[in-house]
């Protein structure tokens, strides 16, 4: 299916913002569909997204990866455009179509010439109510998911150990289950529970339009509104809350897996910028991921990679747009002759440094103006200036956040960074897994890896 897209961990991308202000305009349709559209004349190409307020966390228990196997169901044809001529169409217009999903949304795009915005319309709102969900198609795109989940997942032991690990690190939150989902639950996939899943996701009320380049808004909502407007809204019955559960203490676990070298996962229960008591703390949260793990200076690859020599590589990460609270995660492979032990106790350490000392201010500015530069360049690409805006829309922040996120990060201080630090990365809220190597094909392959960050 043309090398879809799936999980939120390839889906992440930072969001950030000129301070000038993102020009977006917005238009809501009667049947509930909300078109934002922001101009880029730079070159004569439009980017358009549909945005589906639906992905793994909305999935329950027997059906995990649903919205995934729904995703490459949306492919395979309507009574107008029978399965195959989508992505025939889209092409013969000198176009490039794709789709992913992840934990919080689902989301169809092409990319074409300006002109051509009619022809992804047409079928965009074609597919949106009037999909064709048939028993052989079924059939022949559970072996294309199987195959996917195999090669993403069971045949790379660091993306099965990941999996493991969230299903221990959540205990009732939905981010526990794979995008992808569950290997019985995939095989056991009905098309009745295909179309109901569709039924009652998709929808104009329940989608985002977005459009980035060279158009004018008006000719775009005009054009909305010729193809979009006459799809009939849904009833949407909220979602019922599925609240983590306080942890109580560490969680550890070891998953031994055929694998070239071992690898440790440490994540933190932390809130997002959506569940934070004070929205300061979910930039301080981003801001302390930078501190550890933004470039070759931070203090991850400096200390432990190229200072102590303990990893081959280590790093952290945080995401602060999700729909649920989230982890906070530090990852890293041992050097040789050291353990995941050690790299457990190193990176402690680290923590430990940012609870007890202040970063410096000359640091503290390093990190802020890494985060500049990449507004920058974010905005050189039409498609990214769109993800960011349907992103923050899907998952109910809005889009108007986009404009924030440079000056709030900007604002974050010294003192907030380890005054999260010591309220969230916490070890009665700590999960860690280890990787244990078991022999390859029935053997140890020795393999030598360079000193450096990932």
């Amino acid at each position: 299916m043309n090398n879809r897209l799936l999980c939120a961990a390839l889906l992440w991308l930072p969001v950030f913002a000129s301070n000038a202000g993102t020009k977006v305009s917005e238009h809501m349709l009667e049947n509930g569909l909300k078109v934002l559209v922001k101009e880029d004349h730079r070159s004569p190409i439009a980017v358009s997204q549909v945005w589906y307020k639906v992905g793994s966390s909305y999935e329950p228990g027997g059906i995990t990866g649903i919205s995934h196997m729904l995703e490459h169901m949306m492919f395979k044809g309507t009574d107008k455009h029978p399965a195959g001529e989508f992505s025939r169409i889209i092409a013969e217009n000198g176009g490039e179509e794709n789709a992913f999903t992840g934990t919080d949304y689902t989301a169809y795009f092409q990319t074409m010439e300006a002109s051509r915005l009619a022809v992804s319309f047409e079928l965009e709102a074609d597919r949106m109510r009037n999909l064709h969900l048939l028993p052989d198609e079924l059939k022949k795109e559970l072996q294309v998911v199987t195959e996917e989940r195999r090669m993403r997942t069971d045949d790379n032991p660091q993306a099965k150990m990941q999996e493991n690990f969230n299903a221990m690190a959540y205990t009732n939150s939905p981010y526990r289950n794979p995008v992808i989902g569950w290997p019985s639950d995939i095989a056991n996939y009905k098309v009745e529970d295909l179309q109901a899943w569709y039924q009652r996701w998709y929808a104009p009320n329940n989608a985002t339009l977005v459009v980035v380049g060279d158009v004018e808004p008006k000719a775009v909502f005009a054009l909305a509104e010729k193809y979009f407007a006459p799809l009939k809204p849904s009833e949407l019955k909220p979602l019922k809350p599925q609240d983590e559960v306080k942890q109580l203490g560490v969680r550890k676990m070891t998953v031994k897996l055929p694998a070239k070298l071992p690898y440790v996962v440490m994540g933190y229960k932390t809130p997002v910028l959506k569940t934070a008591e004070h929205e300061w703390e979910a930039y301080a949260l981003e801001v302390l991921a930078g501190v550890l793990d933004g470039g070759s200076s931070a203090r991850l690859s400096s200390d432990l990679v190229r200072g102590k020599q303990i990893a081959v590589s280590a790093g952290a990460s945080y995401g602060l747009h999700s729909r649920l609270p989230e982890l906070f995660t530090l990852e890293a492979t041992p050097a040789e002759g050291k353990t995941v032990w050690d790299l457990e106790i190193a990176l402690k350490d680290e923590i430990t440094k940012l609870q007890i000392k202040l970063i410096d201010n000359d640091e503290l500015q390093r990190i802020k103006a890494q985060v500049l530069a990449k507004a920058v360049y974010e905005r050189d690409s039409g498609f990214y200036q769109a993800m960011q805006l349907g992103m923050l829309e899907t998952v109910g922040l809005g889009w108007q956040k986009v404009d924030e996120y440079v000056d709030k990060v900007n604002q974050v201080t010294a003192e907030q960074v380890r005054d999260v630090a010591r309220k969230y990365l916490l070890e009665d809220q700590l999960s860690v897994a280890y990787l244990e190597p078991l022999p390859i094909n029935g053997h140890i392959t020795e393999t030598k890896t360079e000193k450096g960050v990932r």
